[in-house]
């Protein structure tokens, strides 16, 4: 009901949005852009950095976001505790209470408060705390957030709105704590899905994120939270959303890949290497809209491709991808598209190692592909 009130509340002030016309999905206009905060404008390399792991990159975005914005609000179940993951610490004692705060557990309540926010104009950024419980909001992303522009005729929109949530297999997790429920989301026009490797990346994609004027969902690698670490910017900078990134050049097969995943990939470069084959490695970053360009430029020199994520192989953005290329290169092909993913069986706790789409798995897959 309080959802539904906000939305009255739009409707009635008539509330007029940047960006897109009837037909199309997104807005990238220069009037949406001009609607970000003053100060959010540096997309330099944020000046010097320092090492950090992921989780201190993410809770450095927060609190960037939170500066140079006031309309940015941060909340979500045990946020203004710090987080589970520790990703918001610090940011209640800086910020107040009255834009960094906790909420019910209740994943639609979140998000549909978070849509009510971003619709009045602010900067919403709302933490699922796992994944795995995203799908009680799914009505609430994909019926309102997803279609608040469209079904408006650009009139109104919550392109303000963030929803982190850490995704994927953890080493203990379960299958309630382990799921990498991306796909659902890659098939809601309407939507932009984003996916950070390294803490780096994170940052800069995240504060890319807050600052679209789309609607985003962005998943956070938990296994990488403090395993992964590199020298971050310590100031502001952003990272282009839907723009891949070849992070290892090759010519007998390329790989494609995001998140926690592309560290398993480079390891089976690695390998490969050693055998004589050379692969091109790719990190999608942004899965919707995804880079079609960079892929499919990949793929007509190499000529094979490599698929691999967490997600069930089945309905995976694996197949997506597949199908693309099939369409984009199909004569420049020399082998079928190789998918190494995940089972199609609920995540597993014992059985987790087996599970997953290892490097051993995808190295076999690559000498297959690259001798077939």
């Amino acid at each position: 009901m309080a959802t539904r009130a906000l939305r009255e509340v739009v409707v009635r002030r008539r509330v007029g949005a940047a960006g897109i016309g009837g037909g199309r999905r997104f807005s990238d206009s220069a009037a949406a852009a001009a609607a970000a905060p003053v100060g959010a404008a540096d997309r330099g390399d944020g000046g010097g950095g320092k090492a950090v792991n992921l989780f201190t990159a993410v809770n450095q975005a927060l609190h960037i976001a939170l500066d140079t914005d006031p309309r940015s609000y941060v909340f979500g179940e045990d946020v203004g505790f710090g987080g589970v993951f520790r990703c918001t610490t610090g940011l209640a004692e800086r910020f107040g209470k009255q834009r960094v705060f906790n909420t019910p557990l209740c994943e639609q309540g979140i998000a549909g408060f978070a849509i009510g926010l971003a619709a009045m104009g602010n900067r919403a950024i709302a933490e699922i705390q796992f994944a795995d419980y995203i799908f009680p909001a799914f009505d609430q992303i994909v019926n309102e957030a997803a279609k608040f522009r469209y079904r408006s005729g650009n009139e109104f929109n919550c392109g303000g709105l963030t929803i982190r949530s850490p995704y994927g297999a953890v080493g203990h997790g379960g299958h309630y704590h382990s799921q990498s429920p991306e796909a659902f989301f890659c098939h809601v026009p309407g939507l932009k899905v984003v996916i950070p490797r390294s803490p780096r990346e994170a940052k800069g994609l995240l504060l890319a994120s807050i600052r679209d004027p789309n609607p985003v969902i962005f998943f956070e690698p938990k296994w990488l939270y403090r395993l992964s670490v590199e020298e971050v910017p310590e100031g502001d900078y952003m990272l282009p959303l839907s723009q891949a990134e070849v992070i290892r050049k090759g010519s007998d097969i390329t790989l494609i890949g995001w998140g926690a995943q592309l560290a398993v990939l480079e390891q089976a470069c690695e390998d490969a290497s050693k055998d004589g084959i050379s692969c091109e490695l790719i990190d999608l970053r942004t899965l919707i809209p995804w880079d079609k360009e960079t892929v499919e430029a990949s793929v007509s020199k190499t000529g094979k491709l490599l698929i691999s994520h967490e997600a069930p192989i089945t309905g995976g953005f694996g197949a997506e991808i597949a199908a693309s290329i099939a369409e984009r290169c199909f004569q420049r092909l020399e082998a079928p598209v190789a998918r190494v993913c995940g089972l199609d069986t609920p995540f597993p706790l014992v059985y987790e190692p087996f599970y997953m789409p290892t490097k051993n798995k995808i190295l076999d897959a690559i000498k297959a592909t690259v001798n077939y």
